[in-house]
């Protein structure tokens, strides 16, 4: 990158927003097949040095362009626009490991619903994104595939589980990508890759394992590099589907005119450094945050320091984790466990040891914490704290097990600062706030009030706003250890 302008290395589109591409779609500047083409040479220059996505389908994408309906005002039409799909998710004629051996040659023949919406509103499919082992864990690597590294320094971890979907967005090789989310598996990447990544309230994206259809702590959310074109998929992916029993109807004003109405002096940021004492967050990050939050108030936006009582926030977030997989693992083909990973099979066994002390004390702590948060919401528009505790680290390295002095115990501690809203079943996102001195994006979480999406992309945006607006696409910084 020279000056102030980029200069790339792939084809200039790929460095355009989605939104931009879109509406040049729309009045059929460009065509379905040379977008394909573009997202075929960029796949090709980068990921050989980030391994962002493994099972690229172009073909395919192709075949759907020529199926394509003619352009039309439809919310949410993408008019051929090709996204990533994450490798938790099927597409019907397309490799789908979930990351786990035993898959390592599925190939199914019916998609998630969730991708037959975003395909039927005009998204093209060109590939799956990598994926941590059924999505277990935040850093991206399996058996099958190996490692996604870091698009802005290749020695470090991108997160996970969205890792594939967060790295291939920053360097251009789709506009828009699909992630899903449990304990921070979109808004960690998002943070590390630079980009944007929206964990949904449970129920506005229908899709998902239809096993754990009542489980609300996993969802499905988009991913892509500026809040305007998280706010066109939101619009892409929402709406109601009578399969998922949470499902339940978009808001009926499109998400794309939230972000129009933000302004960065009308904020009210309620900021959180470490959520009252229950996260682990190191020096460097509390700096970072504590930056942020200085130039949003300079900017005009009103930050005060509120501290809720959340203890019992881990407790609850563990107990309903080990629900989730024991819903979806309990009665799984012996040969596909037999694979698992030590982490995963840990999640399993400790979701199947479960009491039922263990599930009232949690519903119990969640009732009592959303009250708490509650009151906060009260006094401001959204909350503020750290996506992740710590900046990345080496892409060798699991998990983090040190934080500030804190001996970390389990693979999941380190990402504690995600937690809450899982728990409580709010809307939270990632938005790139700055970088460190190395040049690695800094990533603030905001968390909305209760299906309070509209507010939460307006507020997004304003924080885009103070911080020069997204930042651009890249080539992998190639760094060796």
């Amino acid at each position: 990158m020279t000056g102030e302008t980029p200069v790339y290395s792939g084809p200039d589109i790929c460095a355009l927003s989605a939104v931009e591409v879109v509406d040049m779609l729309r009045r059929r500047e460009v065509s379905p097949d040379e977008l394909i083409a573009a997202s075929q040479t960029r796949h090709a220059q980068t990921d050989p040095a980030i391994n962002a996505m493994p099972t690229p389908c172009f073909d395919r994408a192709r075949k759907a362009a020529r199926a394509l309906s003619p352009p039309s005002e439809t919310r949410g039409a993408l008019h051929g626009l090709p996204v990533g799909i994450k490798d938790l998710t099927a597409v019907a004629g397309v490799r789908s490991t979930w990351g786990t051996p035993a898959l390592a040659d599925y190939v199914p023949e019916a998609s998630d619903p969730l991708v037959e919406l975003i395909e039927r509103r005009g998204g093209l499919v060109i590939g799956k994104t990598n994926t941590p082992e059924f999505g277990a864990g935040a850093n991206t690597f399996n058996a099958i595939f190996g490692a996604t590294r870091n698009p802005h320094d290749t020695r470090l971890n991108p997160a996970g589980s969205s890792g594939g979907a967060a790295a291939g967005l920053a360097v251009g090789q789709t506009w828009l990508s699909h992630g899903s989310d449990h304990g921070g598996s979109l808004r960690t990447p998002a943070a590390y890759c630079g980009v944007v990544g929206l964990r949904p309230s449970p129920g506005l994206v229908a899709g998902g394992p239809a096993q754990a259809g009542y489980i609300t702590e996993g969802v499905q959310g988009p991913m892509a590099r500026s809040v305007t074109d998280l706010a066109l998929f939101l619009d892409t992916m929402t709406g109601f589907d009578p399969r998922y029993p949470l499902s339940y109807p978009a808001d009926p004003a499109p998400y794309r005119d939230a972000v129009t109405r933000a302004e960065p002096a009308d904020l009210r940021i309620g900021y959180m450094p470490d959520l009252s004492g229950e996260s682990a967050v190191d020096p460097e990050m509390r700096f970072h945050i504590d930056a942020a939050m200085s130039r949003l108030s300079a900017a005009g936006a009103s930050v005060d320091i509120v501290t809720p009582d959340l203890s019992g926030m881990r407790r609850a977030y563990y107990v309903q984790r080990g629900l989730l997989w024991a819903t979806l693992m309990r009665d799984i083909e012996p040969e596909i466990r037999a694979g698992f990973k030590p982490t995963l099979e840990g999640n399993l066994r400790d979701g199947l040891a479960l009491t039922m002390d263990d599930i009232i004390d949690s519903q119990l702590i969640r009732s009592r914490l959303y009250d708490a948060v509650q009151g906060v919401f009260a006094h401001v528009d959204v909350l503020a704290c750290p996506v992740v505790g710590t900046m990345p680290h080496k892409v060798e390295e699991e998990w983090v097990r040190r934080i500030n002095g804190k001996e970390l115990s389990f693979y999941m501690d380190w990402l504690d600062c995600g937690f809450l809203a899982t728990v409580l079943g709010l809307p939270a996102l990632s938005v790139p706030a700055g970088r460190d001195a190395a040049g690695i994006p800094v990533g603030l979480q905001l968390v909305g009030k209760p299906r309070g999406e509209r507010d939460l992309l307006a507020a997004a945006r304003a924080v885009e706003m103070v911080f020069g607006g997204p930042l651009p696409v890249i080539d992998p910084v190639i760094r060796h250890a």
